[in-house]
């Protein structure tokens, strides 16, 4: 595979397709991009080949030939992958960039190895919008053949040390899907924090919040990159009071949850986290607010409540799998 061209295609080109896709173009690898509506002019000026159908892979790369998802989970994964195999061929891959749920994954790629002997890659993707677009971190799960047609592209487009072959198919969206569970646990953490700060600062004597966050960042045993979104969030907004205390958020730690019952494993933190966000829909908490800017920096979620994640919230998740069988 060493002489495998740095070259794929890829179907949305969003916040995270568009970013990964852009960052390929400028590391001088040759993408072809679809999405439902038309590429950014950013993207096309960059060298973005853009095509009008998803049947048009085929005739853009030579096998064995790469295509990458970045849509949301749910249904329209179903689609797409129904659209690319009736295009593809055998030994072809498709790459689910995704949050899909990692028993979907693992169906996914049975049926299109079984009836196509098509490749399937569930890929982990974390970083949010700027790891996308200057250097992503990589969970992929899949067959060693399919992972070394792609692993080159996957080296060049994370930061260093961001990318592991996690393990056959489905641990690259179950690593994923554990990862999201911390970082909920990590949201609630400094969120609580942030409460209490407010707290003190409003209660008993002003503390110079913005600059504590800052401190933080430097040398502290919490310092991480959710301290840093927190400080320039709370700087920038000059507080909390503007951020409506309502956390949206699509469901997949949801599934982390169920899986963890299932498997009898504890995992109280993650389980707590998530009832946290749903209290946050009916109360007015300093800590959602400061959730909510953490989010809002590291994913452009939406500040408040949202139609359209709701559905992918509901939609999000195809099917159980640990309840119909045993990995």
């Amino acid at each position: 595979m060493a002489d495998i061209k740095k070259e794929f295609g890829v179907v949305g080109l969003g916040k995270m397709g568009g970013n990964l896709a852009m960052q390929a173009l400028q590391k001088r690898m040759r993408v072809v991009g679809y999405t439902r509506s038309h590429a950014s002019q950013n993207l096309l000026d960059a060298g973005l080949v853009e095509i009008d159908s998803p049947a048009r892979f085929k005739d853009q790369f030579e096998s064995p030939r790469a295509v990458f998802m970045y849509v949301p989970a749910g249904p329209i994964v179903n689609s797409v992958i129904d659209q690319l195999a009736s295009h593809l061929e055998d030994g072809d891959i498709i790459v689910d960039g995704g949050n899909s749920y990692w028993g979907d994954s693992i169906r996914r790629h049975n049926k299109l190895r079984l009836e196509k002997g098509i490749h399937y890659v569930d890929l982990g993707t974390s970083g949010g919008i700027e790891g996308a677009r200057h250097g992503a971190c990589f969970m992929a799960g899949g067959e060693p053949e399919a992972i070394a047609r792609i692993e080159p592209i996957l080296n060049d487009l994370s930061v260093e040390g961001g990318y592991v072959h996690a393990g056959a198919t489905g641990a690259g969206h179950f690593v994923k899907l554990v990862h999201n569970g911390i970082e909920f646990g990590m949201l609630q953490a400094i969120a609580e924090g942030m409460a209490l700060l407010e707290h003190y600062h409003q209660n008993r004597s002003s503390i110079d919040i913005a600059n504590t966050l800052n401190c933080w960042c430097h040398g502290s045993v919490i310092r991480s990159w959710l301290v840093e979104l927190m400080h320039k969030a709370y700087s920038n907004q000059g507080g909390l009071a503007s951020i409506p205390p309502y956390v949206e958020d699509t469901g997949e730690v949801n599934w982390l949850v169920n899986d963890a019952l299932q498997m009898e494993v504890p995992t109280p933190v993650i389980n707590q986290s998530v009832v946290q966000l749903f209290t946050s829909r009916d109360d007015q908490q300093n800590w959602a607010r400061a959730i909510a800017m953490m989010r809002h920096g590291f994913g452009g979620h939406p500040y408040g409540h949202s139609e359209k994640i709701v559905k992918e919230r509901h939609e999000g998740r195809v099917g159980s799998f640990l309840s119909s069988e045993n990995p």
